[in-house]
């Protein structure tokens, strides 16, 4: 099973760059998005049916043109779940997962801290989504995390570890995603590439991405149950349909 995860950035300026072409052409079983920018009825579903996705599942965020994430499947899923059930996070439409049999997937994004009242609504967030993971591990063990989480764990993660003060790299985030590791979930990435010195997102400033100067802020996050069914991690830089770009996971299933 291959799984992607990809904060497009605007759904729909990313499908005028290329972005459907190129999801025909990568070709996952699942391809779970954040950032959609987008309710379901600004975009046309019959493209991404044509692009061998006719199971599109979004969970929109309240304010339009914010936020927002989806899961696309060439698979029907037994159930989807939209939202979290927690009023402070779902309004913002930052979850979304679909049930297969053997295993579970969900769309999340994590909110970035760009001023003092955003870094307190993503600490709240943090809390809120490390509790609600660990109950639902215990009635789905089979769980993976796909998604934007905003913060750079290691200093492998990032080019510049000496940034101070700035949200992302914070030891208070990065402290917490030690903590959602240790809860009981691998980051397949880094556990099949322990020394690769790879990004998912770049600044659009001072050509960041032409100079490579950039963060891991995607993860791919499987429960210890699949550890062992994790054939490939890898991410996807020449997609450039967005500030980010795709990451990817196979697993043996």
């Amino acid at each position: 099973m291959k799984i992607i995860s990809y904060n497009v950035n605007g759904i729909r300026a990313a499908i005028k760059k290329g972005f459907l072409d190129w999801l025909q052409q990568a070709n996952p079983d699942v391809i779970c998005i954040q950032e959609t920018k987008a309710q379901p009825d600004q975009v046309n579903p019959m493209d991404f049916e044509l692009a061998g996705y006719p199971y599109q599942y979004w969970f929109s965020a309240q304010k339009k043109g914010y936020s927002g994430v989806a899961v696309f499947c060439k698979q029907e899923p037994n159930h989807v779940e939209y939202g979290t059930g927690i009023e402070s996070m779902d309004f913002e439409g930052r979850n979304v997962r679909v049930d297969f049999d053997g295993v579970s997937i969900m769309s999340m994004y994590l909110p970035s801290g760009t001023n003092d009242e955003r870094l307190g609504f993503k600490f709240n967030y943090m809390d809120e989504i490390l509790e609600y993971a660990t109950e639902l591990r215990k009635t789905i063990p089979n769980l993976i995390i796909c998604g934007d989480y905003n913060i750079c764990h290691e200093a492998i993660d990032i080019h510049n570890p000496k940034m101070k003060g700035v949200s992302g790299f914070l030891p208070e985030e990065r402290e917490w995603l030690g903590r959602f590791i240790d809860s009981g979930f691998v980051d397949s990435f880094r556990y099949l590439n322990p020394e690769r010195q790879e990004y998912s997102w770049w600044s659009y400033r001072a050509n960041a991405r032409a100079n490579n100067k950039g963060w891991r802020l995607d993860y791919a996050m499987v429960t210890e149950p699949l550890k062992d069914q994790i054939s490939r991690a890898y991410i996807l830089p020449e997609a450039k349909h967005s500030d980010h770009c795709p990451i990817a996971v196979e697993l043996a299933i």
